[in-house]
């Protein structure tokens, strides 16, 4: 008994359990991200410091708050990235809730709520920072789908506990955010879902259905929202109304021509004053890249969010468990897929969303709400495992090479065997 007690590792007599495999969190991830975001205060203090001398007498007005929301979100991501990140499974439920929450009283407390071009997204307490609380519902969604994912396992191909359960999920979220309307981050939060949904193995049937449902309920939204339809209108046809609706895609093609192949240099931006480019160190920062950095600046920009997607896709697929699996899936085609809509409207590849840069944009809650899910992504690539490795971490695995278990589209359970009889 003695010598039995003796094998078990120190560790196990402590906790009770095997300690957990783990080694440094995924450094290309890391960088890339600490550089957008260097990448973005410069960016943000190039294309506001003018106008806001002039208008205010103060040109750190939209930089100051960008650099306390990056500094408080890198505490954050420096937190969570030495956090297990499986207690996120207990705070799942609370946290969606909360989500609901918000959004709900952002829409229905006109008393709390901040409109912003026709569109009431922010909440405003009292004297606090305004916060938007549909970059939290982005974390809290993609959280609790990991969650509900994870346990619902091969059962989400069917209809009643997959297809409709998720509907039930991500649909009052996605609604709230359209009724605000900021179709922008409903489409972000939709596509992520449907992303994740798609990874954890759901009927591809369902999910067809799914994107022509999602795809008519855009379309009305745009119909019976003037603003929305505006914006439509101006991608199609910029130059009908060049002062007008098209004045933003136009100054934001001028600012990409301006700058060649390798800009202007930084600060000297033409089109950075807001009557020139409105939302220039916001919604059309990657503009004033392209004009101040030229294609060799924006495509480092580019460059980046594709290290990230490389480093997330590789989480996701060696975690050691379906729930981290999911959520760096999940976190990663947020990011992705976010970043994708900002850079494509710019360039003239899609209508005006009114969404941010990740990472890079003025925004404080996005800046911090965004950093904090890297911080969870890296906390998943700590305990990554390699080809033919085990790693005692595991709760939902279903392989025996240590990687995670995340089923395709289609795979059904194999039923049990029924034991012989002697």
């Amino acid at each position: 008994m003695t010598i039995a007690r003796a094998a078990i590792p120190a560790t196990r007599q402590r906790t009770g359990s095997l300690r957990r495999e783990q080694h440094q969190p995924d450094y290309t991830i890391l960088v890339a991200v600490v550089a957008l975001v260097a990448i973005g205060v410069l960016m943000v203090y190039s294309s506001s410091a003018m106008s806001s001398y002039l208008q205010d007498d103060d040109s750190f007005k939209i930089v100051g708050p960008q650099v306390v929301w990056a500094a408080l979100g890198l505490a954050a991501m420096t937190v969570m990235a030495r956090v297990d990140y499986r207690y996120l499974r207990l705070a799942s439920v609370p946290a969606y809730v909360v989500a609901l929450a918000l959004l709900a009283i952002v829409l229905f407390v006109p008393t709390l709520n901040y409109v912003v071009g026709g569109s009431a997204r922010f909440l405003r307490i009292g004297p606090l920072p305004l916060f938007h609380p549909a970059e939290y519902a982005k974390l809290a969604l993609v959280i609790y789908l990991a969650h509900w994912l994870a346990r619902r396992g091969a059962s989400v191909h069917g209809f009643w506990r997959g297809t409709l359960t998720f509907l039930v999920i991500t649909v009052p979220i996605v609604a709230l955010i359209l009724r605000e309307p900021d179709l922008g981050t409903a489409s972000v939060i939709g596509l992520t879902a449907f992303t994740m949904f798609f990874v954890a193995g759901a009927n591809l049937l369902h999910l067809l259905a799914m994107g022509a449902a999602g795809f008519v309920s855009v379309m009305a939204v745009i119909a019976t929202h003037p603003y929305q339809l505006e914006r439509v209108h101006a991608f199609i046809d910029p130059w009908s109304d060049p002062a007008g609706k098209g004045f933003h895609t136009i100054q934001g093609f001028m600012a990409l021509a301006l700058g060649g192949l390798f800009g202007s240099g930084l600060g000297e931006s033409r089109l950075a004053g807001g009557m020139f480019l409105p939302n220039a160190y916001n919604d059309f920062i990657f503009a004033i890249i392209g004009e101040e950095f030229g294609l060799v600046g924006g495509a480092i920009v580019i460059g980046l969010f594709v290290v990230i997607a490389y480093g997330g896709i590789r989480t996701a697929l060696a975690a050691p468990d379906t729930f981290g699996g999911l959520l760096a899936g999940g976190i990663t085609a947020w990011i992705c897929i976010q970043a994708f809509i900002n850079i494509g409207v710019v360039v003239g590849l899609m209508p005006v969303t009114g969404i941010t840069l990740p990472f890079v944009s003025a925004g404080g809650s996005s800046l911090a709400i965004t950093l904090t899910a890297v911080g969870i992504l890296l906390a998943v690539s700590r305990e990554t495992v390699e080809k033919g490795t085990w790693n005692d971490a595991s709760a939902d695995r279903g392989r025996r090479n240590g990687r995670a278990h995340l089923p395709g589209p289609g795979r059904r359970p194999v039923a049990a065997r029924a034991p012989r009889r002697a």
